[in-house]
């Protein structure tokens, strides 16, 4: 008999000590963050959005309908950035929300704003210049301090704190009803108008002066030669006279910005346009000038688009079932498509309305926006058209690969641009950027042009199809974008990846 209760008292502890034990590993597990899964989806947008930029950027010269509009307008590569600043808010709501410490998740936005500083300087600042006649180094007195991945850090900056310092006042349940979702995350609204008055105000109330500029171009007959544009107007949106590039003037000098902007093949500047060509006789002063496409008072815009990318993460989380979800997003998105094309057209209709609002509202920059009536699609300048355009783009494109991929399942279909979609950094530094091809250049036989990749690019691409804008146009899809998936691919097998 004590033999029995000796055996059931030991039962008892084992048991209490079993229960001891999973009450423990409740208790870390419930402390150590769970691994969320990827959003696959999200991945392959990106990759998408990483091919575009080398597709245009290396076809674009061939090919120019894809490359950027010479201003106003709204060609393939135009929705490049704002399609990388959408991802960005997507993946801000998505990342933040592991990561419960306020101190913590800033810590981690300032250092990865840091990084993507200290790459866009190195990248585009000058240092990396003419690979192809293997040209390194910068002037520090006319590096570019704007660039893409500048951009990206601003918006990712700004957007980021405004989701981390509003996180108290956010319901972890979302309330019935449509426009709950916006109540919400009502702050994050109110700072996205408070960045869009400022934007307008100072592109339509700023008044831009005349201004000159020392011809830098070498080719250029004027060379070292100090020209003149005059402007003396506010709220103009052309060219030489808008606010955007009087501040960067301004603020950054003219020697920092980007030497050779699109509008350098617009009619006024070229017979040869929307290609590259020599100057008209009688082109205006301002095409032998530099404009920054990535200036401070655009990049203030750009935040929009992030804003915008914020909104549709929030929903991911929020929104539990599939309906739901795209009803959201596909009448979001149609609805910033129409407003934008709207804004964009209504010029000659608004024209005469505008003119009698402007003699009854008082001098400022309201009556300068309304008289100018519509608001161009235009990338350089990151209008509000612009905007609208571009993020109701990526809010369709993006809900046709979450139905394709979340809901039917086809993602072996898109196998290589998730691969580069979860190496992304790697591919833009590598094949966007050029610092891998400019590496291989730099191994030549007798003639600089005597390389690896001239010879596959002359002989496989361009000699096959005897067409330089056929042939370079395959060179770029299959020797570029599809040699970095499967290298991305083979990274990804091994776990390998580039994270800022």
């Amino acid at each position: 008999m004590l033999a029995g209760m000796k055996v059931d008292m030991e039962q008892e502890q084992q048991q209490q000590h079993v229960i001891v034990e999973s009450q423990e590993v409740e208790k870390i597990e419930e402390v150590k963050p769970q691994k969320t899964k990827r959003v696959a989806s999200l991945d392959i947008f990106r990759g998408l959005t990483v091919a575009l930029m080398i597709l245009v950027d290396d076809a674009g010269g061939e090919w120019p309908m894809i490359g950027h509009a010479p201003w106003n307008g709204c060609n393939l590569a135009d929705f490049v950035m704002p399609f990388f600043l959408f991802i960005v808010g997507m993946a801000i709501a998505l990342a933040l929300k592991k990561i419960p410490e306020k101190l913590v998740a800033i810590r981690k936005v300032i250092l990865r704003t840091l990084k993507l500083l200290f790459w866009g300087i190195l990248l585009q600042g000058g240092y990396f210049h003419d690979l192809d006649k293997l040209k390194f180094g910068v002037d520090m007195n006319r590096i570019r301090w704007c660039g893409i991945l500048q951009r990206i850090a601003l918006a990712y900056l700004v957007v980021a704190i405004i989701e981390i310092t509003t996180r108290q006042a956010q319901a972890k349940e979302l309330p019935t009803g449509w426009f709950s979702i916006f109540k919400l995350y009502c702050w994050k609204w109110v700072i996205g108008a408070c960045v869009l008055v400022v934007y307008l105000a100072t592109l339509y109330g700023t008044y831009v002066p005349d201004w000159n500029f020392v011809v830098q171009n070498p080719d250029s007959l004027d060379f070292g030669k100090t020209l003149t544009v005059t402007c003396n107007v506010r709220g103009h949106l052309d060219p030489p006279c808008n606010a955007v590039g009087y501040v960067d003037r301004q603020v950054l000098g003219i020697n920092h910005m980007y030497p050779r902007p699109a509008w350098k093949r617009s009619k006024a500047c070229t017979k040869s346009s929307p290609y590259e060509g020599p100057f008209r006789a009688d082109a205006p002063s301002w095409c032998w000038a530099p404009f920054e496409p990535e200036g401070i008072l655009s990049s203030i815009s750009a935040i929009l688009s992030t804003v915008l990318g914020v909104h549709f993460g929030h929903v991911l989380i929020h929104m539990k079932d599939h309906s739901s979800r795209l009803l959201h997003w596909v009448g979001m998105g149609i609805a910033l498509l129409v407003l934008g094309i709207i804004l964009h057209f209504t010029d000659g209709k608004i024209h005469s309305v505008c003119n009698r609002l402007t003699d009854l509202l008082s001098y400022s920059f309201f009556p300068l926006m309304v008289r100018n009536a519509a608001i161009p699609l235009n990338k350089q300048l990151y209008t509000v058209s612009y905007v609208c355009v571009t993020s109701g783009a990526a809010a369709l494109v993006f809900s046709a690969f979450y139905i394709l991929v979340d809901i039917l399942n086809w993602k072996y279909l898109f196998l290589p641009l998730e691969w580069i979609g979860m190496n992304a950094m790697l591919v833009y530094v590598m094949a966007a950027a050029e610092i891998f091809s400019g590496f291989i250049n730099g191994w030549y036989y007798e003639d600089p042009h005597n390389t690896l990749i001239y010879w596959i690019k002359k002989h496989i691409f361009i000699g096959v199809w005897h067409s330089t804008r056929v042939g370079t146009l395959l060179y770029v899809i299959f020797a570029e974008i599809l040699f970095w998936a499967i290298v991305a691919g083979l990274l990804h097998r091994l776990g390998i990846y580039w994270k800022l």
